[in-house]
């Protein structure tokens, strides 16, 4: 089943949190935070404006972005766990091309 999301909003899949601290502990599932980072899945067409016209977003699918701790809307789709948010409720956008190279 394929979903797009209406108007400004956007569909992001969660990615895990890692399993242990940096000195070596092992978080057990009931203690962890659940992560604010996340995968955008599907966008919307755009925000209208008071004029009526479409404004896209700026988010795409395939962007790795940061959210707010309680933004958007948990829902299940097809058995997987997905948030549906507002583009506003997204911090930013992680630039994965970064992280490479200083990795």
């Amino acid at each position: 089943m394929g979903f797009r999301p209406l108007h400004d909003r956007v569909l992001v899949r969660r990615l895990d949190s890692d399993e242990k601290t940096a000195g070596g502990i092992i978080i057990p599932d009931t203690a962890k935070e659940k992560p604010q980072e996340g995968e955008v899945i599907s966008v919307g067409s755009g925000a209208r404006n008071d004029s009526g016209e479409i404004t896209p977003l700026e988010v795409k699918a395939g962007d790795t972005i940061l959210f707010g701790k309680w933004s958007g809307t948990e829902v299940k789709i097809d058995g997987e766990d997905l948030i549906i948010m507002k583009e506003s409720d997204i911090l930013g956008i992680l630039d994965n091309t970064a992280a490479a190279k200083a990795a």
